[in-house]
């Protein structure tokens, strides 16, 4: 779970900070503001449909094209989180930016999306394959990067154990 700056501890570390830092954190600051106002914005249109699907048009939510619709909804609202969970990461921990495996994750829930909603008899074949490859390279570059940060914790560990 993320802890978020209280009191003086964020008044000693923002002085401490580059101008050029600070300038960063302002813009991830406003720019998860901004994200928040989309992810609610999702949130208020799902809701919206949900309901009007069920009670106005008296659709069924399990229709498999509806469930795709609705589907394709709920993960646009976990790629936004994801990504806004992504830059106050950069607020809270001082990492850098661009944290590449954040990246890969978002990519692979887009891609998801994407799969899931797909209509495939209107798509080629060979554009499904292509999408399939790219997931499946992607899921493999996720993979590599969890195994090396998970060896990197490991090793951090032993070394405090030793000390």
């Amino acid at each position: 779970m993320v802890k978020y700056y209280k009191g003086k501890k964020f008044q000693e570390e923002w002085k401490l900070l580059t101008l050029y830092e600070k300038f960063e954190k302002i813009i991830c600051l406003v720019l998860s503001v901004f994200i928040a106002l989309i992810i609610l914005s999702a949130m208020y249109r799902l809701g919206y449909h949900l309901l009007a699907m069920i009670f106005q048009y008296g659709v069924d939510p399990l229709d498999y094209k509806t469930f795709k619709k609705l589907f394709g909804m709920v993960l646009i609202v976990l790629i936004a989180l994801e990504f806004k969970h992504s830059i106050v990461k950069v607020v809270v921990k001082n990492e850098s930016v661009v944290q590449v495996k954040t990246v890969v994750l978002i990519a692979l829930l887009a891609i998801a999306r994407k799969m899931i909603i797909l209509d495939t008899k209107a798509m080629p074949a060979n554009t499904i394959f292509a999408l399939a490859a790219v997931m499946l390279a992607l899921g493999l570059v996720y993979w590599l990067m969890r195994e090396r940060d998970d060896r990197k914790e490991e090793a951090d560990e032993n070394e405090q154990e030793e000390a």
